[in-house]
């Protein structure tokens, strides 16, 4: 039987026992003993407002100094290359964190240049005065009725003057301290109860009178509380709790990777504490290490991939199992009888899967769909697309085949599938189709093309469709993004949502995100590299090159995309135009053959051999050839070796996603010498931006380039390598992966908090 509130106050028994409790807290000590426990939770929730208030404050000044070092160098690089380089829209970009709630940029005048929209106008810029004061200062103000912090940040004169204002939404100040106040009151409030009751049993032993009233009273209690179940509210809270703790924790730790060296220690460290027993796996066409059968012998080969030479160092950080394509003549002999072998040899830290095609499923795949099809589709390289029904149905199956190995592989219902490239543009799908609970980070290695060129693909829906299976999706540049976005838009019924960059199909959101790919630091093959001056003579040698001639060096593989015809007409350009380098230059070209079986590919060698013999024959004599081709694979050692004895690297991109070429040759100059010649048209020039920018179709503006880089000062190439190195050494492979795993981390934490709350 229910019994109303107010009518079991009145019952007799709960009166006595009340009266009872009154003139117990009349005696003086217990009435001073519960004034006490009063001023003691008054206190310390006080403190607790306080203590966290001044945490959070210090938080975000941290957070702010954080953000103006990271994008201290862009802004003062824009500010030279203005009007090219527009702050507001990178303003905006960066704004869309929740936390940062204004930018802008105040000239040495005092004159608000650049603000994002939220900009309080409230806020104004320093005057003149204020310029030479240095330091940093912080300050309150109100907008909308919340409170805001305003970071204010001098730049040198050198650098264009003025301040950067930073602003940061306070509400949550509030909140949080809030929170930490009541949390406080109740966690004191539940010890002074406990402390009460405790101290009630002794006393009502002792005053039989009311004995029975109390118990009276705790048998109601208790069955009120079973009625009304207000243990269900406790976990909640505390998975709140323990979401948003982990959620700071995990921001002040490793936010943006700002200050944290990312090494193989930090990412498997981050794998530990925020992903505890996550199996992870990688899947991509080529393996990172193939067996051939050399001379009767087999030998171990690493193929010359960017994508292999960003991952593989990746997954001797964090183990697990890579799913690769086995195409070596002797792969097969190197397998266990599950078709798996522990890599790297000497010292295996994951395990390297390898699935079986046949010749014809390669044909359709790899040479017909997707080389043929999604390679010129997503690169400007003015070769057509070529699109076969029959191909389209190998892509499909072989999809269908490493899905099936994705499955089989994964030990645990919700693995890390990290899916790689234009081959595997329908596999997330398949794979959350067969594990709905799998964290997919697919990442596409080339460029995405804007709609109008994408719709000529046939099959452009299932591919999008496929895409949209992953949890994250992965570009290197938000240009890549962006076309990726208005893809979707134009061709799939789905929701976007432009703020958080996601877009939800079927019941499933797939963020989307840029990641610029890097490589590993410290490079592996410049571990045990001979000084510059001894690569320097060892390359001499090897080519058959006069001492004092000045190098530059190409290395990639014969693509059409590379622009490799391109630079040898700038070379020919430069001869024809600065006779004093005649004798004096030489362009070494190292490109591995690659896709032969493709005409387009076999044709560029060709065209690139013809073109090499006729600029030699023109420029050249007996004991001096202007350019040397060197068409085989080169070992990461050998390249390394090329790198430190040239003068210049050549990267010169008819259009690329990112080419990492650029930023090897970058790490291999620990000389701080050599110039990069780099194409405006590859992802790495929005990162490297102190290289020598050209434009590849440019022969004449390319010859220019060559021509300067050659006769530039010892102190202007260190300048110009020393903040490339320090860039590529701060924002290496390891931060790449990071990025990923901790947006994964975050997604993973929420849904199992969405869960618990169902």
């Amino acid at each position: 039987m229910n019994i109303p509130f107010d009518a079991w106050l009145r019952h007799p028994r709960v009166r006595r026992w009340k009266a009872s409790f009154l003139r117990m807290a009349g005696n003086p000590i217990v009435g001073l003993s519960l004034a006490g426990v009063i001023v003691v939770i008054v206190a310390m929730t006080q403190v607790a407002f306080v203590v966290v208030d001044h945490w959070s404050e210090r938080d975000i000044e941290l957070r702010s100094s954080l953000v103006f070092r990271s994008i201290h160098d862009s802004v003062v690089r824009g500010l030279e290359i203005k009007p090219q380089f527009k702050l507001g829209p990178y303003f905006e970009e960066l704004a869309e964190d929740e936390r940062i709630l204004a930018l802008g940029y105040c000239d040495a005048q005092g004159k608000l240049r650049y603000a994002t929209k939220d900009m309080p106008k409230s806020v104004a810029c320093p005057g003149p005065e204020t310029n030479a004061v240095r330091g940093d200062s912080f300050y309150r103000t109100s907008y909308r009725g919340h409170p805001v912090s305003v970071a204010v940040f001098p730049l040198a004169e050198k650098e264009g003057g003025g301040q950067l204002l930073v602003l940061h939404d306070l509400t949550f100040i509030q909140q949080r301290a809030q929170e930490a106040e009541l949390y406080m009151a109740l966690a004191l409030v539940g010890v002074a109860v406990g402390l009460g009751l405790l101290g009630g049993v002794v006393v009502f032993v002792l005053m039989r009178g009311w004995t029975s009233a109390f118990r009276a009273a705790i048998a109601n209690l208790g069955r009120g509380a079973q009625t009304e179940g207000p243990r269900h509210t406790e976990l909640p809270i505390g998975r709140d709790i323990e979401s948003m703790l982990a959620e700071i924790r995990l921001e002040r730790r490793y936010a943006h990777g700002i200050h944290v060296e990312w090494s193989p220690d930090t990412l498997h460290q981050l794998l530990v504490e925020e992903l505890p027993g996550a199996q992870v796996m990688v899947v991509s066409n080529r393996e990172p290490y193939i067996h051939n059968r050399v001379d009767g012998e087999v030998a171990l080969q690493i193929p010359a991939s960017g994508l292999v030479s960003a991952l593989e160092p990746v997954m001797r950080a964090c183990g697990g199992v890579w799913i690769a394509h086995g195409s070596g003549s002797a792969d097969r002999e190197a397998v266990d009888r599950n078709d798996r072998v522990p890599v790297p040899p000497g010292r295996p830290a994951y395990s390297l899967r390898r699935v079986w095609l046949t010749d014809e499923e390669q044909d359709g795949y790899y040479y017909g769909f997707s080389n043929e099809g999604v390679w010129p589709l997503c690169h400007i390289a003015f070769v057509r697309p070529i699109f076969r029904e029959s191909d389209w149905s190998h892509y499909v199956a072989v999809n269908r085949r490493f899905a099936e190995a994705v499955v089989q592989e994964a030990s645990r219902e919700d693995p890390i599938v990290l899916v790689q490239d234009y081959h595997f543009a329908l596999l997330p799908r398949m794979i959350r189709e067969r594990l709905p609970r799998a964290t997919i980070i697919t990442f596409w290695h080339i460029p995405w093309p804007n709609p109008e060129t994408f719709s000529i693909c046939p099959w452009r829906e299932e591919i999008i469709d496929g895409l949209l299976g992953s949890s994250i999706l992965g570009f290197h540049t938000r240009f890549h993004c962006n076309n990726f976005l208005e893809g979707v838009d134009r061709f799939l019924e789905s929701r976007i949502d432009r703020e958080r960059n996601s877009v939800t199909l079927g019941g499933h959101e797939t963020l989307v995100r840029s990641y610029p790919i890097s490589i590993e630091w410290p490079p592996a093959a410049l571990e045990n590299q001979p000084p510059v001056e001894e690569c320097r003579r060892l390359v001499i040698e090897k080519f058959g090159l006069k001492p004092d001639v000045r190098i530059a060096v190409g290395i990639e593989r014969f693509d059409y995309t590379k622009g490799i015809v391109d630079r040898m007409h700038a070379v020919e350009t430069l001869l024809e135009r600065r006779p004093e380098w005649r004798g004096k230059f030489v362009f070494l070209q190292a490109a591995a053959p690659t896709r032969s079986k493709l005409e387009s590919y076999s044709s560029l060698q060709t065209e690139a051999v013809k073109t090499a013999a006729a600029i030699n024959a023109k420029y050249g004599d007996g004991d001096y050839q202007p350019i040397v081709l060197s068409i085989r694979h080169h070992e990461p050692d050998e390249v390394f070796r090329m790198f430190r004895a040239a003068d210049i690297c050549v990267v010169s991109s008819l259009h690329d996603g990112m080419n990492l070429v650029a930023k090897e040759f970058v790490a291999a100059r620990d000389d701080e010498q050599g110039v990069l010649l780099l194409s405006g048209f590859a992802g790495a020039s929005r990162e490297l931006v102190e290289a020598v920018i050209v434009n590849p179709y440019d022969a004449h503006g390319m010859a220019d380039a060559f021509d300067t880089a050659l006769r530039m000062s010892p102190e202007a190439q260190r300048a110009r390598i020393r903040a490339m190195r320090d860039l590529v050494r701060q924002r290496n492979v390891y931060l790449w992966a990071a990025q990923m795993l901790l947006d994964a981390a975050r997604m993973r934490r929420r849904a199992a908090l969405a869960e618990t709350a169902h």
